[in-house]
């Protein structure tokens, strides 16, 4: 692990939470493939993207967040734990769980919904022109 490009303080933080999970670096699988999207000839040229493979429970976690793979690879390792995490534990982090609010406020309604809705804004202008101040020419 000294390949990765970070500070020890943060390859020891990560070696411990791998521990405390119960992951050895020997059940991972990585494989490097090449990035798409913003990096120019780096992303072209260079294998990049960092690919993890949990053996014991099947995750897989693929990781493009940065140009470095060094980076990648101790990226790829955390979203990884993450998951794990969350497998063992049984919650839904946050992240997800905030991810998937906004998925649910971005859908389309169905029509019959979309009409209910616009019914009830009607009705309720409707209320709302009743509470006028009542004027006595």
């Amino acid at each position: 692990m000294s390949i990765l490009p970070v500070s020890l303080e943060k390859q020891e933080q990560l070696a411990a939470r791998m521990t405390a999970l119960g992951v050895r670096e020997a059940d991972l699988e990585e494989s490097f493939v090449r990035s798409g999207g913003h990096g120019g000839q780096n992303v072209n040229k260079v294998a990049t993207c960092v690919m993890l493979l949990h053996r014991p429970t099947q995750l897989r976690v693929k990781c493009q967040t940065t140009r470095q793979q060094g980076m990648n690879r101790l990226l790829a390792r955390r979203m990884l734990l993450d998951k794990i995490e969350a497998r063992q534990t049984g919650f839904v982090t946050e992240k997800r769980d905030a991810a998937e609010k906004i998925r649910r406020q971005k859908m389309r309604r169905s029509r019959r919904s979309k009409a209910k809705m616009l019914a009830n804004k009607a009705h309720q202008a409707t209320k709302k022109g009743l509470r006028k101040r009542v004027t006595g020419d």
